[in-house]
């Protein structure tokens, strides 16, 4: 068993802190909603009152934020994980942030005697719930293996991807540029099966049964033809993760031209109004359809 603590209950974090509590890990979470932490006490969660209460006698903290940002304000912040954190312990940052900071990061933390692993997550919240995501591993094998009782009740594979902390966040954004575009592809397919007057859901059964198939085909191009009020990914996470791709390949001069044009789209969204909409609502770009702005 692992002492746990956890930061950040968000979409993916709750099942995530929920599924390590059944496999018998010891979670104290925070969160800055309280009810979010009270309501995973069926499943073993311990709620913390504050990110340092959460870190404190921790062997492994998990930090499942949204951004940069956030993961700095809760390990050197006002409320700082860093300070409360013993020598040994070791910090997983599971959120999605790229990697320009993670290696500053590290460098911040082992003058505490402090580790840091990136082990940013695919396979959205259904199957984080059920220990079934994949998860990328970056950071010291010492300090992986530190982490790995946890990376395994969470995740069906979870492969240590490179020494350097930040080398998850890289194979994580090749994997993030592939369902940016997978999603984008497939709500201008569907999207173009209307315009000709097919039947979209019957039109989506049938090739997703066929070298056209993707995972994101399957899951949002359900949703883009049958509709959703659920939200199970937000288009705000992907306009944040596209970002991250196309600056990080800007940075080194590499070109991606399907990831820009993805991101644009996207964007698009986001401007109509759509940024706490599932991202399957994309479609609704693709159609055309005239939508309100946010004021």
């Amino acid at each position: 068993m692992t002492r746990v603590g956890w930061v950040g209950l968000g979409a993916m974090g709750s099942p995530m802190a929920a599924c390590a509590a059944r496999a018998g890990h010891d979670v104290h979470a925070y969160d800055l909603d309280p009810a979010r932490a009270e309501a995973l006490a069926g499943d073993g969660v311990r709620p913390a009152a504050s990110i340092g209460a959460a870190a404190t006698d921790a062997d492994v903290l998990v930090v499942m934020v949204a951004t940069a940002e956030q993961v700095e304000g809760v390990l050197f912040g006002e409320d700082a994980a860093a300070d409360a954190l013993a020598p040994g312990s070791t910090v997983a940052v599971m959120a999605t942030v790229g990697p320009g900071p993670v290696g500053p990061w590290a460098q911040r933390l082992s003058r505490a005697r402090i580790e840091l692993v990136d082990a940013p997550v695919s396979g959205g919240a259904v199957r984080a719930g059920t220990g079934d995501l994949l998860i990328m591993a970056g950071g010291p094998q010492q300090a992986v293996d530190h982490v790995r009782p946890l990376l395994d009740a969470l995740a069906r594979t979870a492969p240590h991807v490179g020494t350097a902390p930040g080398d998850g966040q890289k194979v994580k954004l090749v994997n993030q540029l592939l369902c940016g575009v997978h999603i984008a592809a497939a709500a201008e397919a569907l999207s173009l099966a209307e315009a000709m007057g097919l039947d979209a859901e019957t039109t989506w059964d049938v090739i997703r049964g066929g070298a056209a198939s993707s995972f994101m085909l399957d899951d949002r191009g359900a949703r883009m033809v049958r509709g959703t009020d659920e939200v199970t990914s937000a288009l705000d996470i992907i306009v944040k993760d596209m970002g991250l791709v196309t600056d990080t390949a800007r940075a080194g001069d590499h070109p991606t031209p399907l990831a820009s044009a993805a991101e644009q789209l996207y964007l698009a969204g986001r401007r109509a109004g759509l940024a706490r909409h599932d991202d399957s609502e994309i479609i609704r770009i693709a159609r055309g359809e005239q939508l309100s702005s946010p004021q």
